[in-house]
């Protein structure tokens, strides 16, 4: 069946135990957790999720648990980018034995690579496996480094699996560039807005989001996304009003102020790897407080 990439779409954390190995147990509850409250689809593991805090086998053994738990109910994207060019083609290749539906690549990281070392990087990908790839443009993380639409329009040609995008520039110039260069070659090619930014992006084209803050508010993530197809404007500003004044919450210190909120929530997913903060209790109270103003607790699933 093709892959249908639309609405709320669940990039998860990684649930960790106390001494900050694994916990793989937690990890298959917060997977069905988010099908059950509307994901269209599980993608993991995001920056949220500490990709670049876990080992090689560490993303392997998460990544297993997310497609046996799943089970076809949504599809899964792996995101498979790693400090080692070999490393991000280790995963992209299990993703596929696994069965998962899709793989996600970020361009390189650290480096600043020109605009053709970054073409030959994503067809490096591409070529490699049968599988969906998404790319994911995120300047903001990268020192500047992006995906134009030049060369989302030379991989469109070169790749018959390049299907969609994370365009998380927040910079409705860049994702208009790229969703109109890209729609106009594959008109079934996926914009999907890296956060909740929802009402800036579907009027542009954008299918969906990978949702930050639906791991705390899964139903306010979903009426956001109905209000904006559906045309409900002066709602959608009002929800989009509370998204974004919950990613200012979440993205200090994040994304341990995420983890601290899902305590609150009765839905605790342990600590954070260093070098990265957990959430001590007074910043989990300074989020309860957030979330109290917010209407959260009072609206929003508590517990698994």
């Amino acid at each position: 069946m093709p892959l249908v990439l639309k609405g709320v779409m669940q990039s998860t954390v990684t649930p960790l135990k106390e001494d900050f190995s694994p916990d793989l147990a937690t990890f298959e509850k917060l997977v069905e957790f988010h099908v059950r409250t509307g994901a269209t689809a599980i993608a993991w593991p995001h920056h949220k999720a500490e990709s670049l805090n876990l080992t090689i086998a560490e993303r392997k053994k998460f990544a297993e648990v997310a497609v046996k738990v799943t089970a076809g109910r949504v599809p899964v994207s792996i995101h498979v980018s790693a400090l080692a060019v070999e490393d991000t083609m280790d995963l992209a290749r299990h993703a596929q034995q696994i069965g998962a539906d899709a793989i996600l690549a970020i361009t390189p990281y650290f480096w600043n690579p020109s605009p053709q070392a970054l073409y030959d990087y994503f067809v490096r990908i591409g070529t490699a496996i049968d599988l969906p790839l998404i790319a994911y443009n995120s300047p903001s993380y990268l020192a500047g480094v992006e995906i134009t639409g030049d060369l989302t329009r030379r991989l469109i040609e070169r790749l018959p699996n390049f299907v969609a995008m994370k365009e998380a520039s927040f910079d409705s110039e860049k994702f208009l560039e790229i969703a109109r260069v890209a729609r106009a070659l594959r008109r079934d090619f996926s914009m999907i807005a890296g956060v909740e930014f929802l009402l800036p992006s579907v009027p542009l084209g954008g299918v969906g989001s990978y949702s930050s803050a639906g791991a705390i508010c899964p139903n306010l993530c979903t009426q956001l996304y109905e209000s904006c197809v559906g045309g409900d404007w002066p709602r959608a500003r009002e929800l989009q009003y509370k998204l974004a004044q919950l990613w200012d919450l979440f993205r200090d210190q994040y994304p341990s102020s995420l983890k601290g909120g899902m305590v609150i929530m009765g839905r605790p997913v342990g600590p954070t790897r260093p070098p990265l903060p957990t959430a001590t209790r007074e910043r989990q109270e300074h989020i309860r407080k957030q979330l109290d103003a917010l209407g959260i607790l009072e609206t929003e699933p508590h517990g698994w």
